[in-house]
């Protein structure tokens, strides 16, 4: 899925030696930045992930946890209320910090934590009562995080918000996302991550020319997510060490007959920060496998590794 190039496109980018290159595991689809320095570094990770129906996937959340340990994983589609959340089943695997945002089985978010958090916001959007935002304060050690977990609509099959409420909906939803920025100070820093439902680059996607009519792709939502990241103040941190030449996927139609072989993916989820945050970015991994999984989410985990200093 990835080059040899992208180790030297990357030492380009971080301006490393030569001998300093990214460093790629193979199969498990993880870029890493070496450490410089011998200065002690505080690790944090934090993973996303579209469950759909965290109560039916539980083993494989449990799988994945067990597997992968990150500080924090955010959840959306959990379809369930707060009171019906598997709150007993994180606790047991360590993730005593929870921020729950659930409806009747529809949409929902969670962040779940082994560190400590404080919930600071559920935020309704366009007015539809739907449960697409949770933002917590996570202790990373060394600093604050505020960590924002979305859901964006998906939108519907035709991108035409005149004849399409639901696509009218995912571009009001986009537009009012705009009031959450990326803030930062010398003490805490800002991440946003979850399914957007929207694939921006032309490497988003499996085929740019096939989709650019296709409900994820079009110009409307690219150009608007774009818009929205950059006026936000937001890193892309998957398109910081993974170069924009590259193609990443992190969803997969169920209507594949055979997803891995057709390799028909879009790049649905992402992990953005402030900017104080990128510079201690050490690894992207985009866990492919989970999609192999029996009875699998059509999404699957993104881990984002710090080393805050």
């Amino acid at each position: 899925m990835f080059s040899g190039d992208a180790g030297l496109w990357t030492a380009r980018r971080f301006r490393l030696s030569r001998a300093a290159v990214l460093v790629f595991m193979a199969g498990r689809g993880q870029f890493c930045l070496p450490i410089r320095s011998p200065v002690r570094l505080m690790s944090f990770t934090i993973a996303t992930w579209n469950i759909n129906s965290v109560r039916l996937r539980m083993p494989l959340v449990q799988q994945f946890l067990e597997r992968h340990q990150p500080d924090v994983l955010c959840l959306q589609e959990t379809k369930c209320q707060d009171d019906q959340f598997p709150s007993a089943a994180f606790r047991k695997l360590g993730y005593e910090h929870m921020a729950i945002h659930g409806q009747k089985g529809y949409h929902g978010v969670a962040t779940v934590s082994r560190r400590p958090l404080e919930l600071v916001e559920k935020r309704e959007f366009c007015r539809m009562g739907d449960s697409r935002h949770v933002s917590v304060a996570v202790d990373a050690g060394a600093r604050k995080v505020l960590l924002h977990n979305f859901y964006v609509p998906a939108g519907g099959d035709e991108p035409d918000p005149e004849i399409n409420p639901k696509f009218r909906h995912k571009l009001d939803f986009l537009a009012e996302m705009h009031a959450v920025r990326a803030e930062e100070d010398d003490a805490m820093g800002t991440v946003l991550v979850g399914d957007l439902n929207i694939a921006p680059l032309e490497t988003d996607v499996w085929s740019h020319k096939q989709l650019l009519k296709v409900v994820s792709h079009t110009p409307v939502e690219t150009e608007g997510l774009e818009r929205l990241r950059q006026e936000g103040g937001w890193v892309d941190l998957m398109r910081e060490i993974i170069p924009p030449e590259e193609k990443i996927f992190t969803w997969w139609s169920y209507r594949a007959r055979d997803w891995d072989v057709s390799d028909r993916g879009r790049r649905l989820d992402h992990i953005w920060s402030s900017p104080n945050l990128s510079p201690a970015l050490r690894s992207i991994e985009v866990l492919r496998e989970a999609r192999g999984w029996e009875r699998p989410s059509d999404h699957v985990p993104v881990i984002a590794g710090f080393d805050f200093g």
